[in-house]
């Protein structure tokens, strides 16, 4: 095990020490963008059963106020709505091991060379609250395009911003006719896939068409660093700090620990280095300790806001904005805060150690039509 991990981290390290030439390089940029536009990504198909949704559950349980684990497993002939925001343990690529990227990250979202640190920047979440999914054990599916690449920054130290939309919608009877013989048959797993992305695509990214939700997630692909400059970086002191506008109407304090982030990993199926090797994080990305997940820190913010919400009436959640703005780590205390801005309108944000902001968020809200309890947790 300790021979399997050293090997992999001088992988790891040998890519980080390619060195790419510092001139700015427009057209080749311009090529990229077109590239990574038109890349036709596979759907991902999942079954939604409440087990995944139980295990979050029970993991979040003894980090949140006031909350007893769910007892049992949920049925499926009461089928609750999938919980906001568990759908970010939900139709995440299943590829073989030999088909990711050598810190275990997805390929079909990497520019490649020279960009091969990645970071989640932020994102944005609609939820259709007239067309909710339910954990009823009933197939849906996930299209994902590649909707904006943007590159910032002085030559030799940009940074390629990658806008991935996801868009979420129940699987129709054709698709599940399909999904059989397309295992085995190319030519008509090609035709399944095109005809999904055809269905789910629509020109502008809040157009929900048949979909019950709509994620953009933004991430940030960084230039290699040396052994050298990553070891020189995991030991600077913080930066300046952020601090929030608004004092909180809430707020919880917690201390993740490694247990929590690899159950999270396991969770979300994401192998990513930085929230599983702390070696790897300080020689070959710069960070002191393994990375607090920028969507764990999503999911705490949103479901502390929706416990604030079942206190105050009976609201749910539209949308939610964030950016990740500072970086979060294990054994390190971690604040969620919020406050209300506005009708239907809420800030909420996650607070470092020091008391700047990590994590920024918006959310707007709306009168519930339904029983759309988000989860067990904290009801």
């Amino acid at each position: 095990m300790a021979a399997a991990a050293r090997r992999l981290r001088a992988q790891w390290l040998q890519q980080s020490l390619r060195r790419a030439p510092t001139t700015r390089f427009q057209s080749t940029f311009s090529h990229l963008e077109k590239e990574m536009k038109e890349r036709k990504i596979q759907p991902i198909f999942d079954d939604l059963t409440p087990q995944s949704s139980y295990r979050l559950d029970t993991t979040l349980a003894d980090f949140l106020p006031a909350t007893n684990p769910p007892a049992v497993l949920p049925p499926t002939t009461s089928p609750s709505v999938l919980p906001i925001p568990h759908h970010l343990i939900y139709f995440e690529p299943t590829k073989p091991q030999s088909a990711m990227l050598a810190d275990g990250t997805n390929p079909d979202q990497s520019p490649g060379d020279p960009f091969v640190r990645r970071m989640w920047a932020g994102g944005r979440v609609l939820y259709n609250q007239a067309n909710p999914l339910t954990l009823d054990s009933r197939r849906a599916v996930c299209a994902e395009f590649i909707r904006s690449v943007t590159l910032k920054g002085n030559a030799g130290e940009e940074k390629l911003f990658v806008g991935i939309e996801r868009r979420v919608a129940r699987a129709t009877d054709d698709e599940m006719q399909r999904l059989g013989p397309a295992q085995t048959d190319p030519q008509e797993k090609e035709t399944l896939e095109h005809r999904v992305r055809q269905r789910l695509w629509r020109d502008s990214d809040s157009d929900y068409g048949p979909c019950s939700i709509l994620e953009t997630r933004n991430i940030v692909f960084l230039r290699a660093r040396s052994k050298e400059e990553s070891a020189a970086e995991a030991k600077k002191a913080p930066g300046k700090i952020l601090k929030p506008q608004h004092t909180p109407d809430w707020s919880h304090t917690i201390t993740p620990d490694a247990k929590l982030l690899f159950r999270f990993s396991a969770l979300t199926f994401n192998a990513h280095a930085i929230h599983l090797d702390p070696e790897y994080c300080r020689e070959v990305e710069g960070h002191r300790n393994l990375l607090f997940h920028g969507p764990l820190s999503y999911v705490f913010m949103v479901t502390v806001l929706q416990q604030e919400l079942r206190k105050q009436g009976n609201e749910v959640v539209k949308s939610v904005e964030y950016r990740n703005l500072a970086p979060l780590y294990c054994h390190e205390s971690v604040t969620f805060c919020g406050t209300k801005t506005g009708e239907h309108k809420w800030d909420i944000w996650t607070e470092t150690p020091q008391g700047g902001i990590a994590v920024k968020g918006t959310v707007v809200t709306e009168p519930a039509s339904l029983d759309h309890s988000s989860s067990t947790l904290g009801s």
